[in-house]
């Protein structure tokens, strides 16, 4: 059998029909690979054997004894059947129990006089020792040598642990894999041979052996070291041959023009930039100099000002005689960077109207809710060329958009955005356009490496300066109301001393569904009898309880999703301009709302929220002079880990720590998300977050293979594995990236 063709065996073959069955189905194994994949999650001791008169508790125990009677009893009026079976080595006696259908095999082969081995976990039932459903092994060797071979054998060995199903558990896997692990000598080793002699890593088939069948915990730490570096490497590989892709593409040069809109601009900023906008500028301004597209992910934390960054790479790119598209994810968003954009550019942003500057260009909102005629202007000025800068929702993606010339796409808080829509903006430029993705989720190292491993990565880390420092608090407000009531004064005092507060609660609320009549009662009940089936607070009920109570005499709004977009428009610019004392809105103001005079937020029923949400909700405050409060509202016990998750928010304003903390509690799965399935599907060994040496490592290595030999001609078996790890689906998934 060729070398590759054993791995992609179909199962059936092996194992039957049945057992490939289950297999395909409720584990997503087809093949010998795929089976000899499926790692251990974890490996039992079985422990050395004891004598029966010194079993400690609780532990794992295997035991060689006689069995000396056993007997079946009826419980429960006959409805339920218990096995007992007393054991006996001569040091003492110890009894085992087997429950409902578990009886029937033990029951035909534990009989009186027959010797066997025994492992499980011991416990006491009627102050006496036992073993519950302990799995055992016959010993019926005719040769007395063999007996012993086979106690050894069963007392000594680590015990794998498969991931398992209802369907098939975890020794019947065992079995399995028992069966295809032969196979694993025609594995087809990725690692050049230079990296794996010169890392001393162990050769691929004996790191499947080891990691099946380790003889020695040491076994298990060499196979795991081995199979993580290839999990790594070869994801690396597929992103650096992505990057080396994009490099091969052409792309128009955007060069900054001298007294051009970028200089006019930066002429009339009331500021300096930070050392590190500067830095990232010029990081960005040199990947638009080239001839191939920028592909940058700019992350920073909320407020450092990364759209100042992005405008001025939109205006550079607007110099140069393209245009510039930003997209946001709402709306509410597209609107807030429309008007602030428009508001830094000034005379700038009035190109071709009374006014206007000479420099100046067209500044156009796009978004699905406007008016035709605003919307057939808007189209017009993109194919004609008049607007240099368009700020848009997805609407901006629509097949009817026509650009003179663009140039650059500009995309906010990426991971809102899928990958297809990206994709569908890009292929409006005559040529692929520069792309600039930003985030003010901040993301490990590690994380970046992987799920944006096709993107270079710009970092600011420091805020503007005028930033203020945001006090952050838990309010328990089951334990302790009168801290809740305490809330509800700072915010009044914050409006006293001319300033505004934001409320913010996870559901909208409406009547609808307190008129679900029987449904909606029952739901009432059963949240008074558990707080924790109650329904999140909602905005409406929130806003009203406020206004008629903690509040009254306050003008408080509301700001939701549901409501029509120029009245969500009128609300924003009205708390803008200070005529609204208190907001109280969904998530809706997570991200871009920038209210300076904010200095207040009160996050209700917070446990409800992501770690990384709250931090990105609580950056809408301390945007300006004064400092910033942020309160975080929760009735979670105090042992509870929500309530450890917001004792970590107010404990640190630090992003990037907390997206550490985020990520721990998350575990890849919700990281990696559904576009990087491919990605996470080809992950079993590695974690993103605890294996950042070895990520970093491989991408070093990915690098610099992919440099020397962009097409791994001299590498066929790398070539090979790729293949198989970029199936059609992560193919997809990377072009998309």
């Amino acid at each position: 059998m060729d070398r590759v063709s054993s791995f992609d065996e179909p199962l059936k073959k092996l194992l039957g029909g049945a057992t490939a069955k289950v297999m395909a189905e409720h584990l997503d194994l087809h093949t010998v690979g795929d089976l000899l994949h499926h790692y251990p999650r974890r490996y039992e001791e079985r422990g050395k054997l004891t004598a029966l008169a010194d079993l400690p508790l609780d532990e794992h125990v295997t035991v060689v004894a006689q069995v000396a009677d056993a007997r079946i009893l009826m419980f429960n009026n006959g409805r339920g059947k218990r096995l007992e079976v007393t054991l006996t080595d001569g040091s003492g006696r110890l009894q085992l129990v087997f429950f409902g259908h578990g009886v029937h095999k033990p029951h035909k082969e534990l009989l009186p006089g027959r010797q066997a081995m025994f492992a499980g976990k011991v416990s006491v039932f009627n102050r006496k020792m036992q073993l519950a459903h302990p799995t055992y092994q016959l010993l019926d060797a005719s040769d007395a040598d063999e007996a012993t071979e086979a106690v050894d054998a069963f007392a000594g060995r680590l015990l794998p642990i498969y991931p398992a199903c209802k369907q098939l558990d975890s020794w019947r896997i065992a079995k399995a894999v028992d069966a295809v692990l032969p196979s694993a000598r025609d594995a087809v080793d990725p690692l050049p041979a230079s990296l794996r002699e010169g890392r001393g890593f162990t050769p691929l088939p004996e790191a499947l052996l080891k990691v099946h069948r380790p003889q020695t915990k040491a076994d298990i730490e060499d196979a795991k070291a081995r199979l993580k570096w290839d999990e790594a490497f070869v994801l690396q590989v597929a992103l650096a041959r992505r990057r080396y892709a994009d490099t091969q593409l052409p792309a128009v040069a955007r060069r900054p023009v001298a007294d051009g809109l970028l200089d006019a601009f930066d002429a009339k900023l009331p500021f300096t930039l930070t050392e590190g906008q500067q830095k990232v500028s010029k990081e960005i301004f040199d990947d638009l100099a080239t001839e191939h597209p920028m592909h940058r992910l700019l992350q920073g934390e909320v407020g450092s000002g990364k759209t100042m960054v992005a405008l001025r790479a939109m205006l550079t790119v607007v110099d140069a005689g393209g245009q510039a598209a930003m997209l946001a994810p709402t709306e509410v968003l597209a609107q807030q960077h429309h008007r602030s954009i428009t508001e830094m550019m000034g005379e700038l942003a009035e190109g071709g109207m009374l006014g206007g500057s000479d420099h100046g260009t067209k500044v156009v909102l796009l978004t699905g809710s406007m008016g035709m005629a605003a919307r057939r202007q808007a189209l017009l000025d993109l194919v004609t060329g008049e607007a240099g800068i368009v700020i848009g929702t997805h609407a901006l993606i629509e097949d009817k958009v026509q650009f003179h010339d663009l140039g650059l796409v500009v995309v906010d808080e990426q991971h809102r955005f899928g990958v297809e829509q990206r994709d569908a903006l890009r292929s409006k430029g005559k040529q692929p356009p520069h792309l600039l993705v930003m985030t003010a989720t901040p993301i490990p190292r590690t994380v970046a490496m992987t799920v944006f491993g096709d993107l270079e990565t710009s970092v600011l880390d420091q805020l503007p300066a005028g930033r203020s420092p945001i006090a952050s608090h838990v309010v328990p407000a089951k334990d302790k109301p009168h801290f809740l009531a305490r809330a509800w004064e700072r915010v009044r005092e914050e409006v006293e001393n001319g300033h505004q507060a934001y409320v913010v609660c996870p559901r909208i609320g409406d009547d609808a569904e307190e008129a679900e009549g029987k449904k909606g009662k029952a739901k009432k009940k059963a949240a008074e009898e558990d707080p924790e089936k109650r329904p999140p607070l909602a905005v409406l009920e929130i806003a009203d309880e406020l206004r008629k109570g903690a509040l009254a005499g306050l003008t408080v709004e509301v700001l939701h999703g549901r409501m029509h977009p120029d009245e969500k428009d009128d609300v924003m610019r009205r708390f803008a301009a200070g005529d609204v004392d208190v907001l109280v809105a969904t998530t809706v103001i997570e991200v871009g709302v920038n209210v300076p005079n904010a200095t207040a937020m009160v996050i209700m029923d917070a446990d409800r929220f992501g770690v990384s949400q709250l931090h990105q909700l609580r950056g809408r405050v301390g945007r300006g002079s004064a400092p910033g409060l942020c309160l975080l509202v929760s009735e979670a016990h105090e042992a509870s880990p929500a309530r450890a998750r917001l004792s970590a928010v107010a404990a640190t304003l630090d992003g990037f720590e907390l997206s550490r903390i985020d990520l721990e509690q998350r575990r890849e799965g919700d990281v990696l998300g559904q576009a990087q399935s491919g990605v996470r599907s080809s992950l079993r060994m590695l974690t993103v977050i605890d294996d950042e040496e070895v990520i970093a490592a491989a991408r070093e290595e990915a690098v610099a293979i992919v440099a020397a030999d962009p097409e791994l001609e001299h590498l066929p078996e790398l070539r090979t594995v790729l293949a198989a790890l970029l199936d059609k689906d992560r193919e997809e998934y990377l072009d998309k990236g």
